[in-house]
């Protein structure tokens, strides 16, 4: 398992595999597509993400440096040794088999090697299977919200109208 920085060359590759993961019907767990329709990124939101934060990282999950994306994770220092975790993503059907894992621990290591102490990430609040996974990981919901962007199809189209972000957090 290598846990490499994304190339702008992979960038188009990443756009692919988190919109399959998140909005496909596909035979992964963590699709969203019950509850969102459209995209969950693209070529042009990825590259200005990257561009108006130059201390945040994409990492991408490789069995060999030269194969195929099998995971991404966004990171980003967020404030006072507290690092922001997103875009967490497996390929569908390798979902299931302990990657996830074992790639949720390289990018806490990569993170704490960088002086995180804390990692904070948001989950739409009605995605009981992941939070619950993340549970089991050590996270722990905070009681913090945050608003979803209805109205912003950059990010998809919603299906229903009470969506949210709950705050997770785990010490590390």
């Amino acid at each position: 398992m290598l846990i490499l920085p994304a190339a702008e060359a992979d960038l188009d590759a990443v756009v692919v595999l988190v919109n399959s993961a998140y909005r496909g019907k596909s035979e992964g767990w963590t699709t969203e597509d019950d509850y969102i329709d459209g995209q969950r990124t693209d070529g042009v939101i990825l590259r200005a993400d990257l561009a108006e934060n130059p201390d945040a990282v994409l990492l991408l999950l490789r069995d060999e440096a030269d194969g195929p994306i099998l995971g991404t994770v966004w990171l980003e220092p967020a404030g006072e040794e507290t690092w922001y975790l997103g875009m967490f993503t497996v390929r569908p059907d390798l979902q299931g088999g302990q990657r996830g894992r074992g790639f949720l621990e390289r990018a806490e290591a990569y993170a704490r090697e960088r002086g995180a102490r804390r990692m904070k990430m948001t989950v739409v609040n009605v995605r009981d299977t992941l939070i619950a996974w993340y549970q089991r990981r050590g996270y722990a919901l905070t009681g913090e919200t945050q608003a979803f962007p209805y109205g912003d199809e950059r990010f998809g189209k919603p299906k229903r109208d009470d969506l949210f972000f709950v705050v997770m957090e785990k010490g590390l």
